[in-house]
């Protein structure tokens, strides 16, 4: 069964359009991430699929049924927002319970409800006490089971991490990922813009940008085979090193040349129409290795070098006009700045981008 469809949903403001013509299909029980720059459409999305935003074109449909004009309360959906929104001086207990109350819900109902929602969450303990005895952590996940209790068909979050710290976003993070699991048949819509929320949780991602989809599908095939430039540099912590370099032989296997003048078969198909044309080039800082061979893809001086333990980054200047080379090596390397070093690649792991940002495809 289809949990939701979106087809060609538009938004404006006056006359400017925020949201241009999104067409997706969400099956039941998917846990699907909305990610994308600030500004690109993804928490006005959300609010549009909740009953917040008025839909200006377009079709929504939730279980077969087009809800455009349907209320919020009636759409079978739960929200969890940034901010926590408890009641101050209501106990936790009654802070899931308030909106069962309000929809008339027996007493008993309304007990097991609260009670289940805490289980999934462990938050027994903590019942009876006021948000302001609890953690942050602790509060959202009191947010999250009041929206558990209401039993919906779909889950909304719009970015309710990004109110914690670190140790918190890591151990919440965990708390919705075991939620997902105890609720399957449960459809799940989350907005962030932290990639690292997005590639543990997602069943599949969907990249947005200036309100229109760039790409959608599950995360290591939006790492590992992006349609298109942004995709590529948006995807992937540091982003993909990108490189202008100009094709010297088409065909199955390109050849093409970097700066620095070296010339790398890229085993990428490249049309004969592109021969001799500049083309972006893109290698993922964690498929580079320091070699001292011949048959490196570039050379460079070393600008700046951060030992994190787990890895250490090298900054290289001189091969862009802009941002530097990163490259990023496992564990700890004796490596100084101003070194020269040679970097080298894995042919499978290179990336080639036309002239419109569209991927060549192997």
């Amino acid at each position: 069964m289809v949990g939701l469809t979106l087809k060609d949903l538009k938004k404006s403001y006056g006359a400017v359009d925020v949201i241009h013509g999104v067409n997706l299909t969400i099956e039941q029980g998917e846990f699907i991430v909305f990610v994308g720059p600030s500004g690109c459409g993804k928490s006005t999305l959300l609010r549009m699929i909740a009953g917040l935003e008025e839909i200006t074109g377009g079709e929504l449909t939730i279980d077969g049924m087009v809800v455009n004009d349907v209320p919020p309360s009636k759409r079978g959906i739960a929200m969890v927002f940034q901010s926590y929104a408890l009641y101050p001086h209501m106990t936790v207990y009654d802070n899931m319970a308030f909106g069962l109350r309000i929809a008339k819900l027996g007493k008993d109902e309304v007990d097991r409800r609260v009670r289940a929602a805490a289980d999934i969450l462990q938050l027994g303990p903590y019942l009876d006490r006021l948000p302001k005895a609890l953690s942050g952590g602790q509060r959202q996940r009191v947010a999250i089971g009041r929206a558990i209790c209401r039993d919906p068909k779909v889950f909304l979050f719009d970015e309710p991490l990004s109110n914690l710290d670190a140790a918190l976003r890591v151990a919440t993070r965990i708390e919705i990922s075991k939620l997902n699991e105890s609720m399957p048949d449960t459809t799940m819509i989350y907005v962030t813009h932290d990639q690292v929320e997005a590639m543990t949780l997602a069943d599949r991602i969907v990249v947005l940008r200036a309100g229109h989809i760039e790409q959608v599908g599950p995360p290591m095939q939006l790492y590992e085979r992006p349609d298109n430039l942004f995709v590529a540099q948006f995807i992937g912590s540091p982003a993909m090193n990108i490189l202008q370099a100009t094709v010297e032989t088409a065909g199955p296997s390109a050849m093409v040349k970097l700066p620095g003048g070296n010339s790398v078969d890229t085993g990428i198909a490249v049309p004969d129409t592109d021969k001799g044309k500049t083309v972006s080039f893109g290698v993922r800082p964690e498929d580079m290795t320091v070699t001292r061979d011949d048959g490196f893809l570039f050379e460079g001086k070393v600008a700046l070098v951060e030992a994190l333990g787990e890895v250490t980054l090298l900054y290289v200047e001189g091969l862009t006009e802009g941002d530097p080379v990163i490259v990023k090596l496992p564990g700890n390397h004796s490596v100084a700045r101003d070194d020269t070093i040679r970097f080298a690649a894995d042919k499978a792991k290179l990336h080639l981008f036309d002239t419109e940002g569209k991927t060549y495809r192997r």
